[in-house]
């Protein structure tokens, strides 16, 4: 007799979720930035939640779509993970990896922190349009959302992993005067990755944005170079 693919549903995680809350506590709202009012926490330490996502990692879109409409961080957390699990997967296809990245955007709007972005957005994202076009990206970073647009430079990790970084240093251009401090260390952060790769591009980047970027982007950008070339461009920031 052919055995069945048992159900690996929303309501099963929360559960599961919900009793691990006991034996392992977190206080995780201090690592919510976001402006949802309405959202609650388990305290789950999130490697536990991760491995439990791991679990579920063949749950169907729709019951991931549930999660995403929880009120719980963690939860939110949980289904973010089990999308990234699944974009990750060698054995994913296209016409998955294309619907995970269409949730993805769609309920954007549940994918409400900084934290929620970076565990999802480099497979979910970027590993679905490293063959298509990048024309979605620039679009998220012109969003008034600013977990949109930290999804816009996020994303490219994926094309860094695989030797590309023209895309980055594309889409920071467009954000480096952000106004959101989450999106700034994003920005600071990516371009830095990038530079492992090419660190005449991040020279580049720097000599002609180093005095007006944001201060925070900068410390995170120059993080990896040699002090006297941090030095050189905090001072450049300085008397700008």
């Amino acid at each position: 007799m052919k055995k069945t693919t048992p159900v690996v549903s929303a309501k099963e995680f929360i559960h599961e979720l919900f009793k691990l809350q006991l034996k392992a506590k977190s206080d995780n709202a201090r690592y919510f930035q976001g402006e949802d009012k309405s959202n609650r926490f388990v305290n789950v330490r999130f490697s536990t939640i991760f491995a439990l996502a791991k679990k579920f990692a063949a749950m169907p879109l729709r019951e991931i779509d549930q999660l995403l409409n929880d009120v719980h961080y963690e939860v939110r957390m949980g289904a973010v993970s089990i999308m990234d699990f699944q974009a990750r997967d060698k054995k994913t296809d296209l016409t998955r990896k294309k619907d995970l990245y269409n949730l993805y955007i769609r309920r954007h709007a549940r994918i409400n922190n900084w934290d929620l972005v970076d565990r999802s957005a480099p497979y979910v994202v970027g590993g679905y349009l490293v063959d298509q076009s990048r024309a979605p990206l620039y679009k998220l970073a012109k969003s008034k959302n600013p977990w949109e647009r930290r999804t816009a430079i996020v994303a490219t990790y994926f094309f860094i992993r695989k030797g590309e970084i023209g895309e980055t240093f594309k889409i920071a251009e467009l954000l480096i005067h952000d106004k959101h401090e989450l999106v700034n260390k994003a920005v600071g952060s990516w371009i830095r990755e990038a530079g492992k790769r090419d660190r005449e591009r991040l020279i580049e980047f720097l000599d002609e944005h180093a005095a007006t970027m944001p201060r925070v982007t900068l410390r995170y950008a120059i993080e990896k170079l040699d002090k006297k070339l941090k030095d050189y461009y905090l001072k450049l920031a300085v008397t700008a």
